[in-house]
């Protein structure tokens, strides 16, 4: 085996032995430890000779790791009634609880990070330190942030249902990070909502993975090679990978084929839209808008409101936008930014120009805020000649 294709493997299988550990009685944060430490002798035996049931050798390893870590605590004596008794190696059950990890993960009881950081480590098979480079802090911090959430969940049961909503808004939050240090995380959170797909027969979570599939498409062209961002309108549509188009299309088809709407497929139609125009200027900006109305149905979400008004102001005109963009908080994140592009295409340079340089000065990020820098340069420039 080769070494990418050992880790894929390992990471594939972690959240299938994991949920055997804790079907059979082990407590999560306990068993999630001994599948990581299986994992970890996988890694170094493996590549000599590996195994024929490579999740059945896993399961084995991981419960005995569980067995010698309850033993030696003292305080946990009472568990010994429970693994005097040692299975004896041999094929994994086919049973999949897969899908209950993630909504262990998700549970309400935990915080959105600390749900996000549990997922890519009980689910995803990630390490800490990788998970800690991916959000650039501290792996310490990261160590005590998936300890907390892992006590927090260890009392749960398993055979609880799971709320298949906040499963998906966990995942998006992955998705959102993109890429830093040595993980993908968008490339990962397709990968996870893949398996939850599978699964899962759920429209939201075809929805879903349909979206990620085609925002994923535009990622090459979505920067200059300088690093600075490059707006969807001034994309190089060639760079477009046409093969996640065409599936994330497929999917979000059969989707919406069921009839049972929900955000992720909305949101997911009008990133195929966007997908489907040749050139900019043939985006289908009418039926965009109509779907932010069902968007905005759905949610109610102030934010969904304020990309409608960019719609409008596409699809009727800058005034229609903005009349639009004048019925929402102003405090809104963002809502400067939307302001200056739709003064800037009705014309009033020094208003939109203003608005970016406020903008900039609020952006959540550095690329972000270059972006706007440059975009009130532009108009200032033009004003000056």
């Amino acid at each position: 085996m080769s070494t990418q294709l050992d880790e894929l493997l390992l990471r594939s299988l972690a959240p299938s032995v994991l949920a055997v550990l804790v079907r059979r009685g082990a407590d999560f944060a306990t068993a999630e430890d001994a599948v990581q430490d299986a994992l970890v002798e996988a890694v170094r035996v493996w590549p000599a000779g590996p195994p024929r049931d490579p999740k059945g050798w896993l399961v084995t390893v991981a419960w005995r790791r569980f067995i010698d870590a309850t033993r030696a605590d003292a305080a946990r004596r009472r568990r010994e009634e429970l693994v005097d008794e040692e299975p004896e190696p041999g094929p994994a059950p086919g049973v999949d609880d897969t899908l209950q990890l993630y909504f262990l993960c998700a549970h309400p009881s935990l915080a959105p990070s600390s749900a996000v950081a549990l997922t890519l480590r009980a689910v995803g098979g990630l390490t800490t330190r990788q998970i800690a480079r991916a959000y650039l802090v501290p792996e310490a911090t990261m160590a005590q942030r998936i300890s907390r959430a892992k006590r927090s969940v260890s009392g749960v049961r398993f055979d609880q249902p799971g709320d298949v909503a906040t499963v998906l808004r966990v995942l998006y939050l992955v998705f959102n990070e993109g890429y830093s240090g040595d993980v993908d995380l968008a490339a990962e959170a397709i990968r996870l909502t893949r398996q939850l797909a599978a699964a899962i027969d759920h429209p939201e979570v075809a929805g879903l993975l349909a979206l990620m599939l085609l925002h994923f498409a535009r990622r090459a062209a979505r920067t200059a090679p300088d690093g600075s961002l490059v707006p969807l309108a001034e994309q190089d549509r060639s760079r477009w990978d046409t093969a996640s188009i065409a599936e994330g299309v497929e999917i979000l088809q059969a989707a919406l084929a069921r009839d049972r709407l929900g955000e992720f497929q909305a949101q997911a139609a009008i990133a195929a839209l966007h997908a489907d125009a040749p050139t900019a200027e043939e985006t289908d900006w009418v039926q965009i808008v109509e779907w932010y109305d069902e968007l905005v149905r759905l949610t109610d979400s102030p934010v969904v409101r304020l990309n409608r008004a960019v719609a409008v102001g596409q699809a009727d005109g800058p005034r229609a936008g903005l009349a639009a963009l004048a019925e929402l908080d102003d405090s809104l994140p963002r809502h400067a930014a939307v302001a200056a592009y739709l003064h800037d295409l009705d014309g009033d340079l020094a208003t939109a120009a203003r608005l970016y340089a406020e903008a900039a000065r609020h952006a959540p990020d550095l690329a972000e805020r270059d972006h706007l820098t440059r975009q009130a340069a532009r108009l200032n420039a033009r004003r000056s000649r």
